[in-house]
């Protein structure tokens, strides 16, 4: 191993060397298991698609509303800002944060629940379970085996990120496989790095939603003065505004809403290792709740976002109008493909699946601009 990749990780931490992976492969020198494991996912097709993935506004909008890759890199940064605060496998976490939504449909959450709705008699849709397809199954780039052959703890967390995994049979109706059996308790809680990775998660889409809708004039500064700890970031960075730019108070704004987010948690998860006697990575696994959380005034705070994201942007008539779109394009695009499937890719080649999953991965993998134009040419 290079000098720079040694370092020294905290009990908690997922060693720098894995436990392995399904398919046994050469070490290399160049790199660590989990750096192995990231530069699979950016090299993917997958994670190139997200470009032009609906986060909130679907991707035709503008140029500088985020994307599902834009996100997920937002993600991961913040993540990685965690994991060296507590001194873990900031590669682990790094990777996880980047993959975590290569699962996800055209036109966001919409598009999701139209798939969903379109499978309900097959098995059903989650994007969770989509991005562990593509990993063990869709993505292929080796000769040896199908999927990127990621290691089982980039799996398990991948798998275990919200949390235990008590739907067992619906994830291998989905998969098509039972991978897991043996490998990873699914009912055991993820590791620290995985818990990151979910909370930076929510730490990115609310403060970038907001900023989002801002932009985009959905709502105003003056209308989140009733949320609590914005309200006193208002307070402060208000009188700014006959100096600045509006764009420019409002990204100070977020930088401290990510930052108080932030501090939040690494002051509450200290908190949690303490109390909870957390003193190795068994002690995590055996824990009956999340140990990587925010304290219960920032979990409120937390809620009353998303509330107020969903009743002034997720539901606003602007973007209902592309995300209802968007579900129409899905609707259309499964009908039109199970009717004639032969003229959209070669059936042989997936003998041993059913039709519908088949349109499920293909309708899944693709992006807003594709889904558009492909049903354009079929309406």
């Amino acid at each position: 191993m290079q000098k720079n990749s040694i370092q020294t990780l905290s009990n908690l931490a997922i060693p720098l060397k894995s436990k392995g992976r399904f398919f046994k492969e050469n070490k290399t020198n160049l790199r660590t298991d989990f750096q192995r494991d990231r530069d699979r996912i950016i090299h993917s097709t997958a994670f190139r698609r997200l470009k032009h993935k609906t986060q909130v506004f679907v991707n035709t909008s503008g140029d500088h509303f985020r994307t599902r890759i834009t996100h997920s890199l937002e993600v991961a940064q913040i993540a990685r800002t965690l994991a060296r605060h507590f001194n873990l496998n900031e590669d682990l976490c790094e990777t996880l944060s980047l993959a975590h939504d290569l699962g996800h449909t055209p036109f966001g959450h919409a598009g999701e629940e139209e798939l969903n709705y379109c499978m309900e008699k097959f098995g059903g849709f989650e994007h969770n379970i989509q991005t562990l397809r593509i990993v063990t199954i869709l993505e292929n780039r080796y000769y040896d085996f199908e999927g990127l052959n990621l290691s089982y703890e980039t799996l398990d967390g991948l798998i275990k990120h919200n949390g235990p995994i008590y739907k067992i049979k619906k994830m291998n109706t989905i998969l098509g496989k039972n991978f897991f059996k043996k490998k990873i308790n699914l009912l055991a809680f993820p590791s620290l790095e995985a818990q990151i990775a979910s909370i930076s998660d929510d730490i990115a889409y609310n403060s970038h939603d907001l900023e989002d809708g801002l932009r985009s004039n959905l709502f105003k500064l003056s209308d989140l003065t009733d949320l609590p700890v914005l309200n006193n970031i208002l307070k402060k960075n208000y009188k700014k505004i006959k100096y600045f730019s509006n764009d420019i108070v409002t990204r100070q704004i977020i930088r401290e809403i990510i930052n108080e987010m932030v501090k939040d948690v690494i002051l509450n998860t200290k908190r949690n290792i303490r109390i909870k006697k957390i003193n190795n990575v068994k002690d995590v696994y055996k824990s009956k709740s999340s140990i990587v959380c925010f304290s219960k005034k920032m979990k409120l705070f937390d809620d009353n976002i998303k509330k107020f994201l969903k009743e002034k942007m997720y539901f606003h008539k602007k973007v209902n109008f592309k995300t209802n779109y968007g579900r129409k394009i899905i609707t259309k695009l499964f009908t039109s493909i199970k009717r004639n499937p032969k003229r959209y890719f070669n059936i042989k080649k997936y003998n041993n699946s059913n039709l519908e999953r088949i349109i499920c991965d293909y309708i899944a993998g693709m992006t807003d601009r594709y889904a558009i134009n492909l049903y354009n040419q079929i309406k």
